[in-house]
């Protein structure tokens, strides 16, 4: 795929992994940049100044040896703040400024931070506008990620993308779904592919996007730019470079080998357990291992396993262990979707982070 380049800013590719909270941290940004993905988005990081010397905050504030551009995306719900925002990452470092207007969650809603902005058009575009204020005299891109609108019946993601070119923003990323859908139903890119009609800064498709034949049917369906892949990474982050293969050739990777997954696990564990320390990183790892392993063999009991260790070393052992004996029985990971006869209906994200 050819790069992208926002400015100062070159993407070597055209797949990007979407800002997840409580997902996206340093090391999984890593992971997936190591395996293909183009461009990465920290956490959502909040423009409240009283909270920045929080310890969740610095940790998502964290860029230490973090390879390609160093992205930060800003979430509030005051121009003023959201500007003072922007200012206090890119004295850290950060490259590009994201503006978070796509969050559904509710205690984001609920604070009229995130896509909840869209019901406010005047608001949007006044954060817009200031972020970039700050931001253009020193160079560094501004990029704003929003769903097709707040509810079906209010899809103003058309609108609102042209009042975002004016002000600056030079690229937009939609998620084909309303705040109202959350995650449920399909996403939709008919919205997507008007946006990119009405817009000339370049346009991310967002939403659903589960493989490499599925990455290849949103280009066409909505004429975007690039893609930005979110839930089906986790415990898949490898995604990223079968995505770019099959978009650059029309042919479809092996799945991984058993022995790449358990290197790249356990050294992704590595390095989360030295971001969080010992009992959060103990905690917090417990669902990306459960990603991994959902559709393996053997994978429920591990998760329950896991559950119940509470220190690092253990818990790094007990995944070494199953991936040793996984080797022994399968020389690839099974095709994506490929559940296996051993795995449960129970799913990953009951798992207790």
């Amino acid at each position: 795929m050819n790069p992208l380049t926002l400015g100062p800013v070159t993407f070597p590719n055209r797949v990007f992994v979407a800002p997840m909270a409580g997902v996206t941290d340093r090391p999984f940004r890593r992971l997936c940049r190591e395996l293909g993905a183009g461009h990465a988005v920290s956490e959502m990081v909040t423009s409240r100044k009283d909270l920045w010397d929080s310890l969740k905050t610095s940790r998502r504030a964290n860029h230490e040896g973090e390879p390609g551009t160093i992205a930060v995306q800003i979430a509030g719900t005051d121009a003023a703040m959201m500007a003072e925002a922007a200012a206090y990452n890119m004295d850290r470092g950060a490259q590009l400024m994201d503006i978070n207007m796509g969050c559904p969650a509710k205690k984001v809603c609920n604070k009229w931070a995130g896509s909840a902005l869209m019901q406010n058009e005047a608001l949007a575009l006044e954060i817009a506008e200031a972020v970039v204020a700050v931001c253009a005299p020193r160079g560094v891109p501004v990029t704003l990620k929003m769903r097709t609108g707040w509810c079906d019946a209010h899809r103003n993601a058309v609108q609102l993308a042209r009042q975002f070119e004016g002000a600056g923003i030079q690229m937009l990323t939609v998620h084909g779904r309303t705040r109202e859908q959350g995650y449920r139903g399909e996403a939709e890119y008919a919205t997507i592919a008007a946006v990119k009609q009405a817009v000339r800064i370049p346009v991310v498709a967002n939403g659903d996007i589960t493989g490499p034949r599925k990455a290849q049917a949103v280009l066409a369906a909505t004429g975007a730019d690039a893609l930005m892949i979110g839930r089906a990474a986790q415990g898949r982050p490898w995604i990223f470079r079968e995505v770019v293969h099959y978009l650059d050739t029309g042919e479809e990777l092996a799945p991984p080998l058993v022995a790449e997954v358990k290197r790249l696990l356990l050294a992704h564990l590595e390095e989360h357990y030295s971001l969080y320390g010992e009992s959060t990183g103990v905690r917090s790892a417990r669902k990306h291992i459960a990603w991994y392993v959902h559709q393996l063999p053997g994978g429920d009991a591990l998760r329950r396993h896991i559950n119940t260790v509470q220190d690092s070393a253990t818990q790094w052992a007990a995944v070494r262990a199953y991936f040793e004996l996984l080797e022994q029985q399968m020389e690839r990971l099974p095709q994506a979707g490929e559940a296996s006869e051993l795995t449960t209906n129970e799913s990953a994200e009951d798992v207790h982070a």
